[in-house]
């Protein structure tokens, strides 16, 4: 998994002697240049993905010891919504200050929210947590996207985000576990408080790269800028800029804001549900489209289009997901570990299309590695869906799931290159926190719209009807993802 690079050539003593090539090496993430942040960085998504998966399995022991059913989907829903302002607070802030300071204001309020939610006395007090929690996962994940951009080179990030998707398979495999266990012996609140014990090493591995990628844009070297002639002066430095763009974080909690109004409609009954459905709704129209690059909600070419599949995939996949281990359990008989399994199926599956997406990026079309994405996506949550009924081997169901894993994993680390790769370097943070803040939003509103359906078919009867319309929502959108993976690359490129 390594790519041969070779040193620049020493300059030659004459101009009658050809230049001296130095000895090519082997460089890669792990190389010793790039193996503090690479660790550093691969251990926070780590500890990110082990947070995730042990607080979904142990909160049903949180509202059991606190009581307080009614806000159990708000402790999921409450990271969602505020991780959007992390998200832009982050973007602008990391373009504008490098991603040092995002980075660590992140992982205060992430390791901050578990502290709550860990001491924790009322369910009111936890979903503050988790709130504060969700604004410090939002500022970390868009801040080390930009510090792959400003450490490695082109050639390498497609490998680090191989990484970052690998970072999730042994929490997905032990997570669930090692979280039982923990809350069985130790009681719940350990499985929020013993991730910050381990937070504070990683942070202090990434230091050193984190002060090196927030030098100012100037003083970085470009390879490919041509150089200043003899003699002349400088360019003038921009003009410094506020670290925070103040519209946009309104908006971004106008979105966030909207995203939890759909979620508390679809507890409600009759005129209250429709009326917070509607302003969530207004708050979303009116807030989202200054948040995401101009030409989104059209899917333009380029960037616009990328962030728009990015939205549809993320909706597909994560939209199936939270119905999956639900209908193996009631529908056939599974106990939640053996449902479980679909879930590391995925995620081992996810992990080998990641390695393999780095390991041979450049070889291949990215709209048709897209296509292949998306279609497998789709084949895996038809293959989930016919779970329903019980004639169909739940074997099968499980190699499916795994196929949607893999085109997750051929899909994910692709699109955020692109991003990278179509964005100027000012504008990579807010262009990845654009990416990420619509998958988000993306999610959620499929997830706000999905449940209260899913919710009133089983109600009356119609188990059946409600799995399949939810999956079938997802295999949808996953379709047209699909189609509108021919415009990600720029008209100019002809291609």
């Amino acid at each position: 998994m390594t790519t041969a690079t070779t040193e620049p050539t020493v300059p030659a003593a004459s101009p009658d002697q050809p230049p001296r090539p130095t000895a090519a090496r082997a460089v890669g993430p792990l190389s010793p240049e790039y193996r503090a942040v690479t660790i550093g960085m691969v251990a926070l998504v780590a500890l990110s993905a082990f947070e995730a998966l042990a607080v979904t399995t142990t909160m049903p022991t949180v509202v059991a010891a606190l009581g307080g059913i009614g806000l159990y989907a708000m402790a999921f829903a409450g990271p969602l919504a505020s991780g959007v302002v992390g998200m832009v607070a982050a973007g602008g802030w990391a373009d504008r200050r490098g991603p040092a300071a995002p980075l660590f204001t992140g992982v205060a309020l992430f390791v901050a929210g578990l502290v709550i939610a860990g001491t924790a006395a009322t369910m009111g007090v936890l979903v503050s947590g988790r709130v504060v929690q969700g604004l410090g996962s939002g500022m970390l994940t868009v801040a080390l996207y930009v510090v792959v951009a400003r450490v490695f080179p082109d050639g390498l990030r497609a490998r680090v985000f191989a990484l970052f998707a690998a970072a999730w398979v042994l929490p997905s495999v032990v997570g669930p576990l090692i979280a039982g266990l923990i809350s069985q012996h130790l009681g719940w609140r350990w499985v929020f408080l013993s991730v910050p014990v381990l937070v504070v090493p990683a942070v202090l591995i990434l230091r050193p790269a984190l002060r090196r990628s927030s030098q100012p844009d100037e003083d970085l070297p470009d390879d490919d800028a041509p150089a200043a002639p003899a003699g002349s002066s400088p360019a003038p430095s921009a003009p410094p800029a506020s670290s925070f763009d103040r519209p946009r974080l309104l908006r971004a909690l106008g979105a966030g804001t909207g995203v939890l109004a759909l979620h508390v409609a679809g507890q409600q009954r009759g005129l209250a549900a429709v009326l917070v459905g509607l302003a969530g709704l207004a708050l979303l129209a009116g807030t989202v489209p200054g948040l995401l690059p101009r030409g989104t909600l059209r899917a333009a070419r380029g960037l616009p289009a990328v962030i728009v599949v990015r939205g549809l995939l993320g909706a597909a996949f994560f939209g199936a997901e939270v119905y999956l281990p639900l209908l193996f359990t009631t529908e056939r008989g599974l106990s939640p570990s053996q449902a479980g399994l679909a879930l590391t199926a995925a995620a081992l599956t996810w992990s080998t299309g990641s390695w393999l997406r780095g390991r041979y990026d450049g070889r291949w079309d990215d709209r048709t590695v897209l296509r292949v994405g998306c279609a497998s996506i789709a084949l895996g949550v038809g293959f989930a869906a016919l779970a329903i009924w019980p004639a169909f081997p739940v074997a099968a169901s499980l190699a499916g799931w795994g196929a949607a894993g893999l085109g997750m994993g051929l899909t994910y680390p692709m699109l955020s290159l692109l991003t990278l790769r179509l964005s100027e370097p000012e504008e990579q943070g807010v262009n990845t926190s654009a990416l990420q803040l619509n998958e988000s939003l993306a999610a959620a509103a499929v997830l706000a719209a999905s449940g209260p359906v899913f919710a009133a078919l089983v109600a009356n009867d119609a188990t059946p009807a409600a799995y399949l319309t939810c999956f079938a929502v997802s295999a949808l959108l996953a379709a047209t993802a699909a189609a509108v993976a021919g415009r990600i690359l720029p008209a100019d490129t002809g291609r």
